[in-house]
């Protein structure tokens, strides 16, 4: 599921070639504030893989909804109750 998921954002990326030490940028527009650059364009596509993880770590850590990427979601689970 995630890594089907983080398949499909990648292919979403869009790349450009800034003016810095790492002119590699890349990010994923359908995913707000999920960008990364790199040395080269492997690198940056790796580091954004990262992002991406992290991103889906901290929206489900604190409940907010993941946007679903070509037909691939990931839901956040409900919060399980002990029955007694």
């Amino acid at each position: 599921m995630f890594a089907e998921y983080i398949r499909a954002a990648l292919s979403k990326a869009t790349y450009e070639i800034i003016e810095d030490e790492e002119p590699f940028y890349g990010e994923i527009p359908e995913l707000r504030g999920v960008w990364a650059i790199g040395k080269t364009l492997e690198e940056c596509r790796e580091n954004l893989k990262g992002v991406i993880e992290g991103w889906i770590a901290l929206r489900l850590r604190l409940g907010l909804a993941i946007p679903p990427i070509n037909g691939h979601a990931i839901e956040i689970p409900s919060r399980a109750e002990a029955v007694v």
